[in-house]
C-alpha cells in the first residue's frame, strides 16, 4: 500500500466520512450511504463472500486492500465503508496510482 493510499484512507476516517467495523459498514451499505467498501485481503473467505454479495446487491464497489485497520488507527477493523463521494474518488485515484506503479 502506498503512502498516498494509506493517507487517503486515514483522512477519510478522521473527516468522519467512513464507517468502520462489520456492523457500521453493513448498516451503511444497507442504508444506501456507502459509496465504496474497503475490505482487507486477510479476511476469511466467508467474510469476503458476504461482503461481495452484499455490495453487489446494493450496487456498491468493493475493493480488497492490504490494510484497513492500521490506516485508520484501529488494528482490529477489517472493513470500512466510505460514505462520501469525494473521498471515494480520492481513494480510487490513489489505488490506480498504486496499480500503475506495480505494473
Amino acid at each position: 500500500m502506498t503512502d498516498r493510499l494509506y493517507n487517503a484512507i486515514g483522512l477519510c476516517q478522521r473527516a468522519g466520512k467512513a464507517k468502520s467495523g462489520a456492523f457500521a459498514a453493513e448498516s451503511a451499505i444497507k442504508a444506501g450511504k456507502a459509496k465504496l467498501v474497503l475490505l482487507e485481503e486477510t479476511a476469511s473467505e466467508a467474510t469476503k463472500t458476504h461482503y461481495e454479495q452484499l455490495c453487489a446487491a446494493h450496487g456498491v464497489p468493493l475493493v480488497l486492500t492490504e490494510t484497513v485497520g492500521r490506516a485508520i488507527g484501529k488494528d482490529s477493523r477489517i472493513v470500512m465503508a466510505v460514505t462520501d463521494p469525494n473521498f471515494k474518488d480520492m481513494i480510487e485515484r490513489a489505488m490506480r496510482n498504486t496499480d500503475e506503479k506495480r505494473g
